[in-house]
């Protein structure tokens, strides 16, 4: 609240109704106009435990028998990706379909050196993310130069130009070290001050003998990771400056071939090479 005071010094000889008047005008308030409404809270900003999480608000069980395109978007080309790979993804079939209720998303060696296909599909355009829990069961493959990866981009991309919009990066094996786990956030002001934190989790286990469930949960200022219920890491506001991660973002699935990642394919790695989605589901707490 916003008060105008008047200070004055009164004769001893002033009228009782001068001293009204004056206090009247010593109390009269300047009330501000225009000002914006308040931010009403967005939904699910609080931070919650996993499992609270239980009202499920998007899902692909890929059981439809073909990819769903009223949910994901093929992206195509052959153009390095910024990182020196060396597959084309394509829309053929041959790289992504459906089977067993899976999606299947295979990466191929075709003729000619070093020629690659593959896949990669996006939710951009058709679903956004924010706060909530993404879970994503799925079999990565392995082999020197595979680089299975799922992920996210702020939606805003188009205006906002990678780091600005942000990158989430749930899950990248180096297909020459199965048993690592890599977890990254992508930031930065411009290209030029691209910065990046993440963590590397040493798993016992090789990640490609088996399904495993990955998750992210989103809460306003914090980001937790999440392997088979398990988690391995936490991100928050103090990591990054600028924030971009309580925006909204779209989901990616690819696998690539060669590049910085992970080298490219020695011939230590038979092809074709695929990983299994068993579901991309979301939740929110009500």
């Amino acid at each position: 609240m916003i008060k105008t005071f008047i200070r004055t010094s009164l004769s001893r000889k002033a009228g009782a109704s001068s001293l009204l008047a004056l206090s009247l005008l010593a109390c009269t308030e300047t009330k501000p106009k225009n000002l914006p409404a308040p931010m009403a809270p967005i939904a699910n900003e609080e931070a919650r435990e996993p499992n609270q999480y239980t009202e499920l608000k998007w899902s692909d069980e890929f059981d439809t028998g073909a990819l769903d395109q009223s949910k994901w978007v093929y992206e195509q080309g052959a153009s390095g990706w910024g990182n020196n790979e060396l597959q084309n993804y394509t829309n053929s079939t041959e790289n992504v379909f459906t089977e067993g209720g899976n999606l299947v998303i295979r990466a191929k060696k075709e003729a000619g050196t070093n020629a690659y296909t593959s896949g990669r599909i996006i939710t951009k355009g058709k679903q956004n993310f924010q706060f909530g829990r993404l879970d994503v069961r799925a079999k990565v493959p392995k082999g020197k130069g595979v680089w299975p990866a799922i992920w996210m981009l702020g939606s805003d991309i188009d205006q906002n130009n990678w780091p600005v919009c942000g990158e989430i990066d749930i899950m990248e094996l180096r297909g020459s070290k199965p048993r690592e786990l890599l977890s990254t956030m992508h930031f930065g002001t411009s290209s030029a001050n691209h910065i990046y934190k993440g963590t590397t989790e040493q798993l016992s286990y090789d990640l490609s003998n088996d399904f495993h469930v990955f998750s992210v949960v989103r809460s306003k200022n914090l980001i937790r990771f999440y392997l088979d219920g398990r988690e391995y890491y936490r991100f928050t506001d103090s990591d990054a400056s600028p924030y971009p991660f309580n925006n909204p973002f779209f989901v990616i699935l690819n696998v690539a071939v060669g590049g910085n990642f992970d080298g490219n394919p020695d011939g230590t790695a038979s092809f074709p090479q695929q990983m299994q989605v068993d579901y991309v589901r979301f939740y929110q707490y009500k």
